[in-house]
């Protein structure tokens, strides 16, 4: 298979998703639009069932278990659906038939949504660990001030929310199942494998186009789950057993996946998105911080380094500040309808570059207007 080209884009991304995919592959998949491996048509037009794209599926997932370091203790799904149907499907199969309750820890809005829907199926207990320190600044709890399920039937968090802005690092202790919504953290930051019994993902952040979820999931918890009165759809071991082929998958969506994830390979794989990670939100929040022109309302160490919040002092210059950027080819800063307020999303297709290029933007708007 040819390698990938370098191709800059005259706009740079910040959308939160769907989100932009790496240029580099955006130029691989036009150049084999028409023409995949020489069978003189589209990688979208042939059966999942070929040689040539069952091959194509066994490398994805060989690739993305490489990427995480995803031993056979774990079964590595590529679903339909985005990451909300998971907010389903988790409790209906845990959950519905269970003595025991659900734990979520609640810190935004994504985590929220889970929780609503997984109060649908049984006995939930919602906790809500953002806090407020005498800075005035919001940080999430250690857990140690929260009322927690001593023997839940598993625990369920949201390490990054995209609208907030909120990180939390590591992994609640629990004695229940470790659940984790990673959809716009995935292949950002190492992970062990192991701290998690399942890890659910929406592709359209750090993965590929919208329209795929991958599921990794302790094969082990299979035997905790009930999926008599589930469809078979949403049947975890039997889309282990078939391969992610029970039905039709996302062929192209799966195809976008494979080419992103050779990319990260190429990129030094998932330490070196970290350490990327880290410069992109360290350049952002250094100019946010340094006068107060830009704010930002969360606590140092629980900022997230893929959705960078911040607001405008003057929210007045808000729609300025937004015909500027697209004006300067800076596109997605606009913040979510919910809060307002302005968020650069640097998913691991943003380069460092471009982060140069937006807090350029910044300064020379605040010289303008401060």
């Amino acid at each position: 298979m040819p390698g990938f080209k370098m191709f800059e884009s005259a706009s740079h991304n910040f959308c939160a998703g769907p989100a932009g995919l790496p240029k580099a592959v955006l130029e691989r998949a036009q150049a084999e639009m028409l023409d995949w491996q020489g069978l003189g048509a589209s990688v979208m037009e042939i059966s999942h069932r070929s040689a040539e794209y069952q091959a194509l599926a066994k490398k994805t997932e060989a690739d993305f278990r490489e990427l995480l370091n995803i031993g056979d203790s774990h079964a590595v799904l590529f679903l339909h659906g985005g990451a909300t149907q998971q907010f389903s499907n988790i409790p209906m199969t845990l959950l519905s038939h269970s003595n025991l309750d659900a734990e979520y820890l609640l810190n935004g809005v994504w985590s929220e949504k889970a929780v609503a829907e997984a109060k649908r199926f049984g006995k939930v207990n919602s906790i809500d660990i953002v806090r407020q320190n005498d800075k005035g600044q919001y940080y999430v709890s250690d857990l140690t001030d929260c009322q927690r399920s001593d023997d839940p039937i598993y625990t369920h968090f949201t390490p990054n929310e995209t609208i907030e802005g909120f990180r939390i690092s590591g992994v609640p202790k629990t004695n229940g199942a470790v659940i984790a919504d990673l959809s716009s953290s995935i292949l950002s930051e190492v992970i062990n494998i192991d701290d998690y019994d399942l890890i659910y993902a929406g592709a359209q952040k750090n993965i590929g186009p919208a329209g795929m979820t991958v599921v990794i999931i302790k094969k082990s918890l299979f035997k905790k789950m009930n999926f008599d009165s589930s469809p078979q759809t949403f049947n975890y071991q039997l889309q282990a057993e078939k391969e992610s082929m029970l039905n039709t998958p996302a062929t192209y969506s799966w195809y976008l996946a494979s080419l992103v994830f050779e990319w990260l390979k190429e990129q030094g794989g998932v330490a070196q998105m970290e350490a990327k990670a880290i410069e992109k939100s360290g350049l952002l929040y250094n100019l946010i911080d340094s006068d107060g022109f830009y704010l930002n309302p969360i606590a140092n160490d629980h900022r997230s380094r893929m959705n960078v919040r911040f607001a405008l002092h003057d929210e007045s210059l808000n729609d300025l500040f937004l015909s500027e950027a697209k004006k300067a080819n800076l596109i997605g800063l606009k913040g979510h309808r919910s809060i307002g307020g302005m968020r650069a999303s640097i998913y691991n297709a943003v380069s460092v570059g471009a982060v140069k290029v937006l807090v350029s933007f910044m300064e020379q708007f605040k010289a303008r207007h401060g």
